[in-house]
């Protein structure tokens, strides 16, 4: 295979409330903080032991930054698909930083909203306006006919 792949897929509860920023005048991006907890049974002692990960998430897709305005907030359990990228900065001492976090953008970013608020019911991506109201998926609530006419 000659291509490349670089893509991360995140099952976890937002830290604390959305960050949003306006980067232009057309652009608004969203920041995110998410965790991922591993849970495992130490075997010389038998206790239950966790181990929790934090990480960023940046979004930079208009679509889905207004979806997270709406239904995200600390505490949500959401699903993210993105690409991971390192970018350089530096601190108040002028000492080079880097940090890696998940970027959410182009057609391929995906963020799925589970749990009790989203119900599992606000998938979005780049090509989808998650404000469309979904479609019932009971056959009876769409007044399909089940006769065939032919």
């Amino acid at each position: 295979m000659a291509g490349y792949l670089n893509k991360v897929q995140i099952i976890g509860n937002v830290g604390q409330d959305p960050d949003f920023r306006d980067v232009s005048t057309s652009q608004r991006v969203a920041n995110l903080s998410i965790a991922t907890t591993e849970s495992w049974k130490d075997k010389a002692t038998g206790e239950k032991k966790e181990r929790t990960e934090w990480h960023r998430v940046t979004v930079w897709n208009d679509g889905l930054v207004s979806v997270i305005e709406k239904y995200v907030k600390k505490g949500s359990k959401i699903f993210v698909e993105g690409a991971l990228q390192t970018r350089k900065w530096k601190d108040k001492e002028g000492n080079d930083r880097y940090t890696t976090e998940v970027n959410l953008t182009g057609f391929d970013a995906k963020l799925i909203l589970l749990g009790d608020n989203g119900g599992g019911r606000g998938m979005s991506d780049a090509n989808d306006n998650a404000s469309r109201p979904q479609a019932p998926q009971d056959p009876a609530q769409v007044g399909i006919d089940d006769e065939i006419p032919f």
